[in-house]
Parts: C-alpha cells; sequence; structure tokens
C-alpha cells in the first residue's frame, strides 16, 4: 500500500476515534503537550528529534513536544502507564508484558517488519557454532523486550528448550559490558546497539530473526490521549512518514545525525539503519494476530501470568476489523 494510501486510512481511524471523545474537538486539540517516550535506539524519532520537525508541525495546534528518554521498552512502558508519558515506540514484547500488568494503553500504529534488526551473538572467538549450542549457556538479554520472542523462537526452532538455558537479564549497557568480560556466553540485542557489538568488537552473528520472527515495532498511546488527541497523533504520523523518506533518501547524512544523539560512530548506525524498515501503518488484522501468537508464547512460557487479547488494545475496533 502506497504512503498516501495509508495515511488515508489513519486518517477514517483517527476521525472515528475523535466521533468517540464527548469533548469538542477544537477544546481537545489546543494549548497542550506532547510527551514522547522514546529510546536512544529509536532512530527515526532520534531524527525527528535532531531535526524539530514535529515541533513545527504542532506549533500551528497550539501543541508543545517533550521528548522523554528510557533505556529499553519495558521501562518506557511503565512511563506510559504512569502518566509519565502520552505516546510510546518499542519493540514487540513489551507491549505484551504491560498489558498483562494491567497498563491502559493502544496500538496506534506499527513500522513494517525488520527481522534483521536483532540477533544472537556470541564473542568472535567462541566455540558455539549454533543455537543449538547454547544450551546450558548464559545468555543475556533485556526481560520482556522484543529480542525475548526472539530468543525464545530461535531456542524453539534448534530444538532446545527455554528452560534449558540460562537468561541473564540485563540491560543493554550492562550486558554489553558482561557480554565483553566473559560474564555471559550470547547476547541477544537489537540495533543500533547489535551493529555496535559487531563493528566494535567483531561479535558474530549466531542467528537473527529472519525465519524466525517478523521484529515489528508499535506505536503506543495512553488510551484516553488517543481518544481525545487524534490530530496531534496524526501529525506526528505525518511527521514520521515525511522523516522516513527522506531518511531513506540520506541515509548518510541522517546517520552523521542520529550518531550524536546515540553516542556511537556514524559507520554504525548507518549499518544499523540498513537493517531497519521505517514507514508507520495502521495495525492490520494481521500484525495484530501475529502480535496475539507472541502473548500466546508468553503465556504457555508462564512469562506473563494471565492470557491476554491483543484485541482488547487496539483503539476502538475489533481485530477482525482492524484493517479498515
Amino acid at each position: 500500500m502506497k504512503t498516501h494510501a495509508l495515511l488515508r486510512s489513519l486518517t477514517q481511524r483517527l476521525g472515528a476515534l475523535a466521533l468517540a471523545c464527548a469533548m469538542p474537538l477544537a477544546q481537545a486539540q489546543g494549548g497542550d503537550q506532547l510527551r514522547i517516550g522514546y529510546q536512544k535506539s529509536a532512530s527515526l524519532l532520534a531524527l525527528q528529534k535532531a531535526q524539530g520537525t514535529l515541533e513545527k508541525k504542532l506549533g500551528g495546534q497550539g501543541v508543545s513536544v517533550k521528548w522523554v528518554e528510557f533505556p529499553a521498552g519495558p521501562q518506557l512502558l511503565e512511563g506510559l502507564n504512569v502518566g509519565a508519558v502520552d505516546v510510546g515506540f518499542v519493540g514487540e514484547a513489551p507491549p505484551i508484558f504491560a498489558q498483562a500488568a494491567g497498563a491502559n494503553f493502544v496500538y496506534i500504529g506499527n513500522d513494517p517488519a525488520a527481522p534483521e534488526a536483532e540477533a544472537i551473538v556470541v564473542p568472535k572467538d567462541s566455540p558455539i557454532k549454533s543455537v543449538a549450542d547454547l544450551k546450558g549457556r548464559k545468555v543475556a538479554l533485556n526481560k520482556g523486550s522484543n529480542v525475548h520472542y526472539l530468543l525464545v523462537r530461535a531456542l524453539e526452532k534448534a530444538g532446545v528448550k527455554y528452560s534449558e538455558i540460562q537468561p541473564v537479564f540485563l540491560p543493554p549497557a550492562d550486558a554489553r559490558a558482561a557480554f565483553e568480560r566473559g560474564a555471559v556466553d550470547a547476547w541477544v540485542i537489537w540495533d543500533p546497539f547489535l551493529a555496535a557489538v559487531e563493528k566494535q568488537t567483531g561479535a558474530r552473528i549466531l542467528a537473527d530473526g529472519r525465519g524466525v520472527v517478523h521484529n515489528f515495532a508499535y506505536y503506543l498511546a495512553e488510551r484516553g490521549y488517543a481518544q481525545k488527541k487524534p490530530l496531534v497523533i496524526k501529525a506526528l504520523f505525518d511527521d514520521s512518514v515525511e522523516q522516513d523518506q527522506w531518511l531513506k533518501a540520506h541515509l548518510k547524512q541522517a546517520a552523521g545525525l542520529i550518531a550524536p544523539l546515540q553516542g556511537l560512530p556514524v559507520e554504525v548506525v548507518e549499518l544499523a539503519l540498513q537493517r531497519y524498515q521505517f514507514g508507520v501503518q495502521p495495525l492490520t488484522a494481521a500484525v495484530a494476530a501475529e502480535q496475539q501468537k507472541i502473548a500466546d508464547a508468553f503465556l504457555e512460557l508462564k512469562l506473563i501470568p494471565k492470557p491476554i487479547r491483543i484485541a482488547d488494545a487496539l483503539p476502538g475496533a475489533p481485530l477482525h476489523t482492524a484493517a479498515k
């Protein structure tokens, strides 16, 4: 589907949300602030922040922008749940853990699949040659992040039970340190941290998400905010699409702008950008169904305490009509 069609579909859905809002739209939209939860690894949002394009787009609505940084998706979801941010951008797993914990949010969009942008890595001189060799080994990962599902499915594909490895739950910075000093045998991580450890230490990719997981990324909003501020969210998505197109046409220049914000060399950021697919779109029934598969897998492994329905976290549309 072309960009203008995606935006038209998104506009129609957000318009439906606006009708559900009891407050007049003009009153609901004006004199406000959009608080965006982001991670440094979210390269497109980092570019938008660096360029100041969203501030310009929302200025006409009388809406300012506040950028709130989090180290990873689970912490960002905590911020969304306690009202510290209005919208956020995370991988597949954090929303599932948050929904199971009772967080009140809705999925408002997603970026395309990017299976190459997350991987299981080992040191360059490691004797580990395959995912099957991880049996009994210590594997570092950020608990509840998108790579949690990659690890589960990669092990399953290799015939290794999740219970047969030793997961070591660490945020990216601590996991990198543990990986370099040999305290863990492998690390499951996403870009740009993945690109950094490859370029800077020679780490080997044991397996990435190709043929294993989709690795979608999701835009989320606090439920009440999504209902009351559809034009603000539309402006965010309009700007995201425009900056995505600029990034793809000026990859090296974009990497140069993003690198200082991520504290990484330009060549590392450029490698990471090549593996991500950008282009926000409304959730389709197919994407929501894939997210449900992850939730069901986590329940089976007792990683979440109760079953959840992804349909319950969609903005006012049942799962079978989510694409409309």
